[in-house]
């Protein structure tokens, strides 16, 4: 617990402490709270609160003291004062060497020449550092003390939403039941206080109402805490599950794992499911299935580019992915999509950055490895080969599925979809009948097309009958079918090699009764790729 670790920091006379928070005044609340316990500190003590602008400011008079606006008197001060206190300094961090900014030396000599006076002085004095990033100089790097200031609890933030709707009575809360109110909370979870207040009050102001219909709202608070990172994108996703055609192992294995961070899954004592890796041919679904888990799931979606991780600063690069993991947990729960993961750890074994792509690639295993945060790993790859063995070892992802050609099923499933959702026009769609009878047909004869270039027929023959002005017939697709020169056949060696790797080390995201072998159609006329089926053929 944080309060017992800051107070035995001050029992045992730590003299600089700095907290890593954007919420000064919820930190400078609990220190506060601590400090006038006497069960944790034993001795009371003062509070005296720092500002470029202000100087020091008694906290309980809210007296200023004079002539402690700049840095190097406040410090004097500290060192006169005669009573048990701690000092809180805010954003005095831009003087230890902000980015470009060098440092501020004389402060920095200062501050190390208290060290051994806070220590030993027969007044108990401590000083604190409130900022919203660790800046530390590194000649003072042995004596503070970094303590990590977490986001509000689910009972903050409960707190908040009570406060508010007792201050505004006039809201309507006749819809607001205790299991609303519990998804209302949750969702705002990893927004600060402050941003959890504006998200409420928004969502109160919007219909004079608040309710579980808010949660997009809050959502979009959420979104504006991505969108400043500039590394990692917020997704909107309109997809659901039946939006996916076929894939039913790979489905039913998400399915499951629904709602595993909530209070039901903790009575099974289960684990926080870490992540999936998605490989295969392309323009088979995997990208159209992290976006489909957004929607089931329920949770904000958040792609993370490898390539915008990347940069020319010596050591920013490394700062940037600790800045995505910790975007990440701090909109936690989430679902953390990493598109064409191999492109972007390409450079991992040659060497050619000073091992910048190493050290990311290893900042990545270590968090996922250890993350207690509930963040959900998406990651999507085509060409497997390229990823380091390491990242494929049993533990980083809880499964790895190979997603394959569709085969016979799964055509006709996804013939359905996409001319369902084109075929809205009677007009247009006057001439087909969509039937088994049809969807058969189309599905033999497009052996060995992926999902993508199935979508890109429909969309075709559309094509074909919005230039004559008339309606969809089946010849439209047929001839749409007979022009198409499919994946399968332009990139037949790839995708053999990616069957025989996947045969041992992934599971089929394609349901076992699919995968019969290259029987799988009515009349077989399938090239030989078409004749083999990767990935280990399990039920989930």
């Amino acid at each position: 617990m944080l309060e017992k670790k800051i107070a035995n920091l001050l029992r045992a006379r730590f003299p600089y402490i700095y907290l890593t928070t954007y919420e000064e005044e919820r930190a400078t609340s609990m220190l506060r709270s601590i400090v006038r316990n006497e069960k944790l500190v034993k001795f009371p003590r003062e509070i005296y609160i720092w500002t470029q602008t202000n100087g020091f400011i008694n906290d309980e008079t809210e007296k200023p003291i004079a002539g402690t606006s700049n840095p190097a008197k406040a410090l004097d001060f500290v060192q006169k004062h005669d009573k048990d206190s701690i000092f809180i300094f805010y954003d005095i961090h831009v003087n230890f060497g902000l980015r470009n900014r060098a440092p501020d030396y004389d402060l920095v000599r200062k501050l190390r020449d208290l060290v051994s006076f806070l220590k030993t002085s027969p007044v108990r004095k401590n000083i604190f550092f409130i900022a919203p990033e660790a800046v530390i100089p590194e000649t003072l790097q042995k004596d503070i003390s970094i303590c990590d200031f977490p986001l509000p609890t689910l009972d903050e933030v409960k707190s908040k939403l009570d406060s508010m709707l007792a201050q505004n009575k006039r809201v309507k809360t006749e819809n607001l039941t205790p299991e609303s109110k519990e998804k209302l909370c949750k969702a705002a979870l990893g927004l600060t206080l402050q941003e959890t207040e504006n998200a409420f009050a928004l969502a109160m102001v919007n219909d004079g109402k608040i309710d579980e219909k808010d949660i997009n709202i809050i959502l979009d608070e959420k979104m504006q805490v991505i969108k400043k990172t500039g590394i990692l994108e917020f997704v909107r996703s309109n997809f659901n599950i039946n939006d996916i055609g076929g894939l039913d192992n790979l489905k039913s294995w998400l399915l499951k794992r629904n709602n595993s961070w909530s209070e039901k899954a903790k009575k099974y004592c289960l684990p926080a499911p870490k992540g999936v890796l998605i490989t295969g041919v392309p323009g088979c679904g995997k990208s159209l299935t992290a976006k489909a888990m957004s929607a089931i799931w329920q949770l904000p979606l958040l792609r993370l580019d490898l390539g915008k991780i990347f940069s020319g600063l010596v050591g920013s690069s490394e700062e940037n992915m600790r800045r995505a993991i910790a975007t990440a947990e701090a909109v936690a729960p989430s679902i953390l999509w990493v598109d064409e993961i191999e492109k972007g750890l390409s450079g991992v074994n040659s060497g050619n950055d000073s091992g910048v792509s190493s050290r990311i690639f290893g900042q990545f295993l270590t968090w996922m490895q250890e993350k207690e945060a509930p963040v959900f790993v998406i990651a999507t790859a085509n060409n497997i080969h390229n990823l380091p063995p390491e990242l494929l070892r049993k533990g980083r992802f809880d499964e790895i599925f190979f997603v394959d050609i569709p085969t016979y099923n799964e055509r006709i499933e996804i013939f359905r979809l996409h001319l369902k959702k084109r075929l809205k026009n009677e007009e247009i769609s006057a001439q087909i009948t969509i039937d088994d009878a049809l969807l058969q047909k189309l599905a033999s004869m497009t052996e060995g097309f992926i999902g993508a270039e199935i979508e890109q027929v429909v969309i075709s023959a559309l094509y074909e009958a919005f230039f004559e002005n008339r309606a969809l017939t089946f010849n439209d697709l047929e001839k749409t079918i007979k022009n198409t020169v499919p994946l399968s056949t332009t990139q037949k060696e790839q995708i053999l090699a990616l069957r025989a790797w996947a045969n041992v080390r992934a599971v089929a995201a394609t349901k076992k009764e699919d995968l019969t072998s290259y029987k799988e159609s009515p009349q077989n006329d399938s090239k030989d790729v078409a004749k083999t089926r990767g990935g280990r053929a399990l039920d989930f």
